[in-house]
């Protein structure tokens, strides 16, 4: 078992349904916070994909960790939990970029 190709098909999954309840199901701020999540978490599946075809696998793994804290406070959010936790989305936000900056590095290298 792949657990990367794995957790990226998740990953992307669950961004379609949080794009489809944003566009379908959800009002005020919430549809704009499942919008952006699921935006951010669908290009980071497959970045994570890309990254683990290029044999990248710290990378990889950065994209879908920094996905899941990034976009799964914004989700949080949406169904009503506090608004503090968006103090913790730029975390995910940070391992998104250090998985960007980690490629461009391996990119430099070979």
């Amino acid at each position: 078992m792949n657990l990367i190709l794995m957790l990226a098909a998740l990953s992307g999954a669950m961004a379609v349904a949080a794009g489809a309840f944003g566009a379908h199901g959800a009002s005020g701020p919430a549809v704009e916070w499942l919008k952006t999540g699921a935006h951010y978490q669908l290009v980071h599946a497959l970045a994570a994909l890309v990254a683990l075809r290029l044999e990248a696998r710290g990378p990889a793994w950065l994209f879908l960790a920094g996905g899941a804290i990034f976009a799964g406070t914004l989700y949080l959010m949406s169904v009503g939990l506090p608004r503090w936790l968006g103090a913790v989305t730029p975390i995910g936000g940070a391992l998104l970029i250090a998985g960007w900056l980690w490629l461009a590095w391996i990119g430099v290298r070979s």
